[in-house]
């Protein structure tokens, strides 16, 4: 309990404590002390040992210190649906001084917010508040608080852990997550699955279960169950092949009992599918049949639906295609420099033909001119002088017309209009008609040159064509006496 030591510089000898004094367990101590020297001169041996002892008494003071509970950790228990105020346990704790003051017993608020205990302040007794649920919370740690009720502000925690205990409570149940899968080819006697059940109680209730159909309900004609003892169950079919486009889905109602006391009953139905299944039991696309028959679809109708689609995708992968290799330029690399040719479609008509082209678009918008005039009209004739309107004979007689002056004016306005063709054409003034006796007038069509044709016999036509003799001769004249 104690420790002595010598002072380097004094000499004297320090008492310290080594552990805790408890001033209830021990109030005194009596200490028996040695001094000595320790450099002995030989010399002086005769006169003695050169040491000395002395007794020392300790005295302990009392101390108000905080209460102490009778355990280190408490572990109670209780069972569950128990009511409210059900006594669970007792925790206790004392006042270690001298004069044993009372003590209050108080409980964490922090740990146990949604008050499921409470505790007596004096006597420590602790009590449920609402009943419990062993299948939600199966342990419940709460910390009791203890201080004197001279000096509250002394405080001692000690930590409870309260457990609840399993009663059969919860019915058992078959799992009814998966559905059972049945062949079509099925035998009777076989068995189409083994279940089992489940149980949220605790093992000790809920390790044997028992199953049966609903005796309630008729005989089932398409399964039957049979109990194997462990438990665990068989599902067996009682007729020969399934047909899912019939019936595709059958339910099976199940009654499973507990081992419990008192023993616990429930009742799970279990859908049951039918589908095509392969050699040993294997099944063979369940899923995809289930959904033709909910949408109400053959197979053929859905292969038919299948194709339509990949055609209409191949169609629209075609029609991007040929858009993109449109806008691909002719010449593809720098090397690659090859003549390229436009070819309109068009064989054309001969010199005549000016519908094969359309002209419009190699005019100038902002150069083209407006037509002044039709080249396909004949001049204007003048009113006959000295003859009355009404006396006019049937042959307009034109008065005297430049024709050559005429001609010339119109071939000026071809050369200076910037709109015309940018090849040669053939300005026809006049259409001369089919069926003439007098042949064609055109200079084309002439066998011998301009200077040997004659147009007195224009006169023999009547008084229009008597001015257009005189004309040519005049311009053949005019040219004779230039050359």
């Amino acid at each position: 309990m104690f420790s002595i030591s010598t002072d380097r510089e004094t000499r004297e000898g320090i008492i310290s404590l080594k552990k805790p004094l408890n001033y209830e367990r021990k109030k005194t101590y009596t200490l028996h002390i040695e001094g000595m020297n320790t450099k002995v001169d030989p010399h002086f041996s005769f006169l003695g040992s050169f040491k000395d002892t002395a007794t020392l008494k300790i005295t302990v003071g009392d101390v108000d210190e905080a209460p102490i509970f009778s355990m280190d950790y408490y572990i109670l228990d209780v069972y569950e649906n128990s009511p409210s105020g059900t006594e669970v346990g007792t925790v206790t704790a004392r006042d270690p001084d001298s004069r044993n003051s009372p003590v209050r017993y108080y409980l964490d608020s922090k740990e146990d917010e949604e008050r499921f205990f409470r505790i007596d302040e004096s006597s420590g007794v602790i009590r449920t508040t609402q009943s419990l649920d062993r299948e939600v919370t199966a342990w419940h740690n709460i910390t009791v608080m203890a201080s004197e009720v001279d000096n509250p502000s002394l405080l001692r925690h000690v930590p409870v852990t309260v457990q609840v205990l399993d009663m059969n409570d919860n019915p058992p149940e078959v799992p009814t997550d998966e559905e059972v899968i049945v062949c079509e080819n099925s035998r009777p006697d076989q068995v189409i699955q083994t279940v089992t059940a489940v149980d949220k109680d605790d093992f000790a209730n809920g390790q044997r279960f028992t199953f049966a159909l609903p005796s309630q309900l008729p005989v089932n004609p398409n399964f039957t169950l049979k109990d194997n003892g462990d438990s665990s169950a068989s599902i067996i079919a009682r007729r020969r092949r399934y047909n899912h486009m019939s019936q595709e889905l059958y339910e099976l109602p199940i009654v499973v009992w507990d081992g419990g006391e008192p023993s616990l009953s429930g009742t799970s139905t279990l859908t049951l599918r039918v589908c095509p299944c392969q050699r040993h039991g294997k099944i063979r696309i369940c899923q995809g049949e289930a959904f033709l028959s909910s949408a109400g679809l053959s197979t053929g109708a859905l292969i038919a639906i299948l194709l339509c689609i990949i055609i209409l995708l191949a169609i629209v992968v075609l029609f991007i295609t040929l858009r993109r290799s449109k806008k691909e330029p002719l010449i593809i690399a720098e090397e690659d420099i090859r003549e390229n040719v436009v070819t309109y479609d068009d064989e054309g008509g001969g010199e005549e033909d000016t519908e094969a082209f359309d002209i419009i678009a190699l005019r100038n918008p902002t150069a083209a001119e407006e037509l002044k005039f039709r080249r396909d009209i004949r001049p204007e004739a003048r009113s006959l002088c000295g003859l009355p309107h009404i006396h006019r004979s049937p042959v307009v007689e034109l008065d005297e017309v430049d024709m050559q002056k005429f001609i010339r004016q119109r071939l000026v306005e071809a050369d200076m209009d910037t709109s015309v063709p940018p090849y040669d054409s053939l300005q026809t003034y006049a259409y001369e008609g089919q069926g003439s006796s007098t042949g064609s007038i055109s200079p084309l069509d002439s066998l011998g040159a301009q200077s040997e044709q004659e147009y007195n016999y224009l006169s023999d036509w009547g008084m229009e064509f008597q001015r257009l003799a005189e004309l040519y001769e005049e311009a053949e004249s005019e040219s004779d006496v230039t050359t």
